[in-house]
Order: structure tokens, then sequence, then C-alpha cells
């Protein structure tokens, strides 16, 4: 199986629905930008990433597209992964962009041109057929008005040390070498879909598990003693307003907590969401697994946020 992954980036330009195209000389084609998988990535960072290198401009990741799979002439399955993307800003994702590690300049002998086009336009510029998919899928979002969006990522914090192996208090419980490599991996994730704003559990399991993003970034976190487990267990209602204020604030954010208060946040986002969006949901525990993120796509409509889409990215195998 190949993996590959990449993004539609758009923007409005005079009211209208503009994504960008690449050119690539090898086989005078016109495609989405995209390329492949890279051992220990995430498909979130292999797009953020690929459409740098092939554009010259960083992006930020949004809404979850249709992917394609199809037989290479060798015969080898090639599966592609699409996003959404909008163009980041030095200003406005100083912090995301800031964690990012430094990609490639544009190859001219991979991409020779990079064009802005009309939607409508870009249907009819694609050399390949398959390639509509995603787009239609793209310009019924903007429709919707659900394309432009911000993520609130949910994190359960990395592997940490077995109760039965720790005698301190537990709050202090530490991560494993694993919960340490979990956490460093979770930073280009975060990176991709432009997360500038921190509020975690102050046990020292979280805390320490979303430091690398802190560090990385030069975010200033939040932390709050209301998402341990032990005061979750006094007052869920506080979980839940920390996590509909993350929903409202328009910003993309990350919150990191633990297992047991899982079940309060899910049934937040569950109740901000599309029908179909609040089935696919984890219902089951543990709901998340030790360095595990769930990514809410979140629109502001009329009515107040919409969870319009979510998605999971498990956490590499060490």
């Amino acid at each position: 199986m190949i993996e590959t992954a990449g993004a539609l980036v758009w923007r409005i330009r005079h009211k209208k629905l503009q994504v960008q195209l690449v050119h690539r000389p090898r086989y005078d084609d016109w495609s989405w930008p995209k390329g492949k998988h890279e051992e220990g990535e995430s498909l979130a960072t292999t797009a953020m990433r690929e459409v740098a290198e092939e554009t010259g401009r960083a992006v930020v990741l949004g809404l979850p597209l249709p992917g394609l799979q199809y037989l290479t002439p060798e015969g080898r399955v090639k599966r592609v992964h699409y996003w959404a993307a909008r163009r980041a800003a030095s200003e406005r994702d100083a912090h995301p962009l800031a964690a990012r590690a430094p990609v490639a300049p544009v190859d001219k002998r991979e991409i020779d041109r990079c064009e802005w086009v009309d939607a409508d336009v870009a249907a009819e510029r694609l050399t390949r057929a398959t390639d509509r998919g995603p787009l239609d899928a793209l310009v019924e979002a903007a429709h919707d008005d659900h394309l432009a969006t911000h993520a609130v990522v949910i994190v359960r914090h990395g592997r940490a040390l077995p109760r039965a192996a720790w005698y301190g208090a537990e709050q202090e419980r530490p991560l494993t070498p694993v919960g340490h490599a979990q956490a460093a991996a979770l930073v280009p994730v975060l990176a991709a879909y432009g997360v500038d704003s921190v509020v975690s559990s102050r046990w020292e399991r979280c805390a320490t598990s979303i430091d690398p993003y802190v560090r990385a970034s030069g975010v200033r976190p939040e932390y709050s003693d209301n998402l341990g487990e032990a005061q979750h267990e006094r007052s869920p209602a506080r979980v839940a307003g920390a996590v509909r204020d993350l929903l409202e604030s328009g910003r993309s954010s990350v919150l990191c907590t633990h297992r047991p208060v899982l079940p309060t946040v899910l049934d937040v986002l569950g109740q901000h969401s599309r029908r179909a969006v609040a089935n696919a949901l984890p219902r089951r525990d543990p709901y998340l697994e030790p360095g595990e993120a769930l990514v809410a796509h979140v629109a502001t409509t009329r009515r107040g946020p919409r969870v319009v889409a979510a998605e999971r990215v498990a956490p590499p195998v060490f």
C-alpha cells in the first residue's frame, strides 16, 4: 500500500471560491498538491509538509475530504488522503508555524506552476476526473458555510506509569518513555491544525504530554485542576463548560485530559455535532488510547458552534 496525503487549498476572492492547482511537468498534468507519507509521520503531517513543499507556502488543515484509492501502473494500491486547507498567516498562525520543522523549497522539476483558479474552472482544469471528488465535497462545504472552521483537539495524555508501580501522589504519576515519545509526536499534528491555544489538566501526565508543543510553539498554556480526575468526579459541569468555551472561541485549541474525563468531553461535542458526526464519536471505554487525539472541526453558525467533522489521530507505534 502506498499512502499519500495532500490538501485542497482554498480562499474566497470577489465572493467566489478559489482553489490552488499544481502542474507537474513530468506528467504534464494539473492536480492537487500531495505527496508520499513518510515513516513516523501522521497523515495530517504529511499533508502539511507536502503542500508547503509543492506550493511554497505553509497551510493550516481544516475539514477532511474524501480520498482516492487506485492501482498504480505497477499494480500497487495507492491511497490518497485529502483535507481542506487555508494558507497560514504569519501573525494569526505564529504559534503553530513556530512549532513546524522547515521544509524544502519547491523543486521546479517536480512542480513548475502553481495557480489559483475558480472552483468551477478547476473542475475542468483537473487532468483526472477522479480528482473532482474532493473538489465536489469542498464546494458543498462552502455552500453550507462549513468550510471556514477551527479545530478543537482533544488529547488523552500519553502512556503513563501504571498505578500499581507508582507510590507517590496520583496527580504526580509520570509518563513512561513511550509516553514522552507520544508527546513529542503530537507537536507536528497540533501544528498542522493550527493550534494556538492550550488547555490542560494540571496533573503531571497531562502537563508533560502537552509540554513539547508548548515549548515548540511558544504558546502560553492554561492549566486547570478542573480537568483532573478528582475534580471531574466532583464537578463534571466545569469540564463541560471548558469544552463549550473552546467550541465558541473561534481559535484552534487543544485540550489534554484523562480517560475518566473523556465521556463528559465527548458528550459536549456530541451535543454540538451534526447527527452523523455525533454517531461517529467514540462511545466505548477507553474512548481514546494513550497519546491519541480527536480533532473536532467546528464551524460558527447562526445557532452557535457546530462540529461538522471529526477525525482521530492515532499515536505512532514505538
